[in-house]
């Protein structure tokens, strides 16, 4: 019997710390189908499914040193935020709290807004009016179907499978991989991170394209009249159309390479004295404009 105990006794001590890391998640809270909810949580993860429920359930686990969590709002609108202790460099600025998970299961056509600071998030089959999502350095992965998209991280990396009818994606030096069938306006930036966007044939009215030095690789189509503007610093430049786009193509580059479908070496633009190339050209009707900017970068204006 006291070797029993014994044993009993080390188990609970191995076991023992296992069960402080971490406290299990389990809330449930109703939201109206089409409500709005904000999650926000500092490290760890955020993890996002959809169903038919009109209801949010709140899963996970509370990571050890988390002060704690809070649920508050209503039916139509409700915030979830994971507390951390407050000290001198911030909210859990000391580093001694532990990584927070929070899987919520929420209703399919609710609005998200989503914030983190390193906690990685990942959003699966929300169609709602808008999505949200504001990060520093955690991943971001969404797959889904929201009218409005907003996606920003300063050092993340962006996947994105979205089909909205307007997408925003920003990174200063996380790349971004945005895909899906966008039939709106499309704005992709970034400061040196990789840009690889496509919509998958659907013609948008509007797409921004930016860089400071990251590459971007962007494949789109343009609806009559539509607009398209792509600007970089040394980053380079690949723009891709359909070969049936109509629209008034412009380039210009301070010193880097330009070339375009249906233009020759000699048909861009060169000044005699000093650096600089441009270009004119227009392609079918002219309906729309496409405008291409660089200062050192490279632009290859693509139809396929």
């Amino acid at each position: 019997m006291k070797h029993s105990l014994l044993a009993l006794a080390l188990l609970a001590s191995v076991a023992a710390p296992a069960a402080w890391a971490a406290t299990p998640i389990n809330e449930t809270r109703p939201l109206d189908p089409r409500g709005r909810i904000e999650i926000e949580n500092l490290k760890g993860r955020i993890q996002v499914r959809t169903w038919n429920k009109p209801e949010v359930h709140i899963g996970g686990s509370l990571g050890k040193g988390v002060e704690k969590l809070v649920i508050e709002g209503d039916e139509g609108d409700l915030t979830v935020r994971v507390e951390y202790p407050r000290h001198s460099g911030g909210w859990g600025g000391d580093n001694k709290t532990e990584p927070t998970d929070l899987i919520l299961n929420v209703p399919v056509l609710a609005d998200l807004d989503i914030e983190s600071v390193s906690a990685d998030v990942d959003v699966v089959g929300i169609a709602g009016t808008s999505l949200d999502i504001d990060s520093v350095s955690g991943d971001v992965t969404v797959a889904g179907a929201p009218q409005e998209s907003s996606v920003e991280s300063v050092s993340g990396d962006l996947n994105l499978t979205l089909n909205s009818r307007e997408v925003s994606a920003e990174s200063v030096s996380g790349d971004i991989h945005l895909q899906g069938r966008m039939d709106g306006e499309m704005h992709v930036e970034t400061v040196s991170g990789q840009i690889d966007a496509n919509s998958k044939g659907q013609r948008l009215r509007q797409v921004s394209v930016g860089t400071v030095s990251g590459d971007a690789d962007v494949r789109v189509a343009l609806d009559r009249g539509g607009n398209l503007k792509a600007e970089t610093v040394s980053g380079d430049l690949k723009i891709r159309l359909p070969k049936s786009v109509s629209a008034r193509a412009t380039g210009e580059s301070f010193s880097g390479d330009l070339s375009a479908t249906g233009l020759s070496e000699s048909e861009i633009e060169r000044p005699k004295y000093g650096p600089g190339s441009s270009f004119e050209h227009r392609y079918g009707n002219g309906d729309g404009v496409i405008r291409i900017e660089t200062f050192s970068g490279d632009a290859a204006l693509i139809l396929e």
